[in-house]
């Protein structure tokens, strides 16, 4: 179900650059008689914001000052504020700000208890996502919405751009490799917003039992598949710009290899590199510890790579960087037991590892993108 089908006809039939694209959050006269005298919890992190005139405020603290009654706020990886590592255990806690009591669904609670949800009338989802597989922000809308399904709650996603919409790529996921960094038969790059894909969870019956959640969408207005949109507010710690963002599904890949992906510097997702490549490269750096790379690959270490800072935007999936590094590579093993799980398929190492072309590799995929394509367009909301 979609609120307002006014607005999203609007969303559907206008160009993003006749007007400027509204998200869902910002619609608040179109849910608020939804969340009012109820008993809300809110799934949000720090890009949970409301555009007011020339600033950016907090969805929970623009809902608070509405008397909204929220009784606590769900956080996914990263935390509420943002700042955790990848892969980082967050704790439950109490935001210093609101007070509100904080509950981490990222490490062993990834699905909000019965406990946690015994007095919510209505779930608010909001989270920007990046439209990459295992950019795990769509794993925990999945357990929030199989939580709500199980529970008869009403879950309302309020909808957000996806920076990499503009094209769908990448090898389908195999159930037998599921994990939280992909949970669903989808490609690396899905090329949907986060309320579509909220619909397709629920249309394809993925969740457990096949339970169906009461879903409501609240659309963006404004806006399509080509649309430009600039996050004004990083989605994680090592996404810091619109670069790194168009080049995460491509580079993403090597988190499971030898090969620092930028993590540890100021250019995450922009540059790649590894001591075990080519010194006489002329590009090099040394990664170091800051916010959310702790600990990052190679800590201290001279690494041997290329800067992508100034390559073209990808309209698609770049194999090339993972395959030439692969050639290049002078210690082995190259892969890790994670890259199956990005991939979501033992055939794309296996297929780099007998010489396959880019080319050829993407042909392999062709098959499944053309029937995710058919099943996908079920779900689709702008165009």
């Amino acid at each position: 179900m979609v609120f307002c089908c006014c607005f999203w006809l609007a969303a559907c039939g206008q160009k993003q650059n006749n007007y400027q694209i509204e998200t869902g959050a910002n619609q608040i006269e179109n849910y608020l008689s939804y969340i009012k005298n109820k008993r809300i919890a809110v799934v949000a992190n720090q890009t949970s914001v409301i555009k007011n005139e020339a600033n950016y405020v907090h969805l929970v603290d623009s809902l608070l000052s509405l008397k909204v009654d929220i009784k606590h706020v769900f956080a996914p990886e990263h935390g509420f504020r943002g700042k955790a590592d990848a892969g980082e255990t967050i704790k439950d806690g109490v935001d210093a700000k609101t007070g509100l009591s904080i509950i981490s669904l990222y490490g062993k609670n990834k699905k909000p208890s019965k406990e946690q949800l015994a007095k919510i009338d209505v779930v608010l989802f909001d989270i920007q996502d990046v439209g990459a597989r295992f950019y795990t922000y769509i794993s925990t809308l999945h357990y929030v919405m199989e939580a709500c399904a199980e529970l008869n709650i009403l879950l309302i996603v309020l909808d957000r751009p996806n920076p990499n919409a503009h094209y769908v790529d990448g090898p389908v996921l195999e159930m037998k490799h599921k994990s939280f960094v992909g949970m669903h038969p989808v490609p690396v790059v899905y090329g949907m917003t986060i309320g579509e894909y909220a619909q397709m969870i629920n249309g394809e019956k993925w969740l457990k039992n096949e339970v169906k959640c009461n879903l409501s969408i609240i659309p963006l207005k404004n806006y399509n598949y080509q649309s430009e949109y600039s996050l004004p507010i990083k989605p994680s710690p090592n996404l810091p710009n619109d670069k790194s963002i168009n080049l995460y599904p491509s580079l993403c890949f090597f988190e499971g290899t030898n090969v620092n992906a930028g993590r540890g510097t100021d250019k995450q997702f922009q540059i790649y590199g590894s001591p075990y490549l080519n010194a006489e490269k002329k590009f090099s750096y040394t990664p170091k510890s800051n916010e959310g790379a702790k600990y990052p690959k190679h800590k201290g270490k001279v690494c041997y790579g290329e800067d992508l800072r100034n390559t073209p935007k990808l309209n698609n999936l770049n194999l090339s960087w993972l395959i030439k590094t692969y050639r290049a590579n002078s210690k082995q093993p190259f892969f890790n037991f994670f890259f199956t799980k990005l991939a979501g398929t033992k055939k794309l190492q296996q297929q780099i590892e007998s010489g396959f072309s880019e080319e050829k590799i993407k042909a392999s995929w062709k098959e499944d993108l053309d029937q995710f394509k058919k099943m996908r367009a079920k779900y689709l909301i702008y165009n």
